[in-house]
């Protein structure tokens, strides 16, 4: 247990780095950045965003699981145990939103541009919300297309950031489950997706650093109970004598 929440808790922290130094400058976001840069945001924060997240959850589950070997009962548990890390994550997020109900930026950006309080944006239906989005940006030339309908289709409340959860949730399971498998490429493709995926937040006007900080905790907790168990119930994360033996032999292959 404590050589997984050792790892899990350095991932965390190499996560945290870059929303903590955001947080600290007191960096406050408005609209106007490069578009093919928000357009390349945007694309890794669709990576999550709903229908495309469930293909990327199923993507990662197949990659871990081809990764990690198990036999196929225990290769069922891990999986249920890793979709249970991720659904966990999501749930709580959406609880905790209704309690703490914090506005998103670029909502309190619409109440100082077009007029529209927050209290009255949050007071309508979900549906609601995204027609008064597209009704109060229909005439506005300076923001692309594209960001505004990603506005219209996200106007829940900020705190704390979903995407951030499920990329993070990932990012941790790979440094939990991977690591000690020496899968070493994925899991720094991984950390640098979640890391990715968590700029994209706060740039493209959906969160504040302490959303992405809030959401990074929140995993890190969930993920290293995931990996205790997986190792409690499927074995060992180390690698077996037989993958160590072929792991030599391609090494000994590549220097020769």
């Amino acid at each position: 247990m404590l050589e997984i929440a050792r790892r899990t808790t350095i991932g965390a922290l190499l996560l945290l780095i870059m929303p903590l130094l955001v947080w600290i400058s007191g960096w406050q976001w408005q609209p106007g950045a490069s578009e093919w840069w928000l357009r390349a945001l945007y694309w890794m924060t669709e990576t999550v965003t709903s229908p495309w997240g469930i293909l990327t959850s199923t993507i990662l589950c197949g990659w871990f699981l081809w990764c990690l070997r198990f036999r196929p009962r225990p290769a069922i548990f891990l999986l249920v145990i890793m979709i249970a890390a991720i659904l966990a994550g999501q749930y709580t997020k959406s609880f905790i939103k209704q309690q703490v109900q914090e506005p998103r930026p670029y909502v309190l950006w619409l109440e100082k541009t077009h007029g529209i309080s927050e209290r009255d944006f949050y007071a309508l239906k979900h549906k609601a919300r995204g027609k008064a989005v597209t009704g109060l940006l229909e005439h506005d030339t300076n923001l692309p297309k594209w960001l505004k309908k990603h506005w219209a289709f996200e106007t829940g409340f900020a705190f704390p950031s979903g995407h951030t959860m499920f990329a993070a949730s990932w990012a941790l399971l790979g440094v939990g489950l991977l690591w000690p498998r020496r899968r070493i490429k994925t899991v720094l493709l991984l950390m640098v997706w979640a890391s990715g995926v968590m700029g994209s937040r706060m740039l493209l006007g959906m969160h504040w650093p302490r959303d992405l900080v809030v959401a990074t905790l929140i995993s890190w907790l969930l993920v290293t109970l995931a990996c205790w168990l997986a190792q409690r119930i499927c074995g060992p994360l180390t690698i077996p004598p037989q993958e160590q033996r072929e792991i030599a032999e391609r090494e000994d292959d590549a220097s020769q």
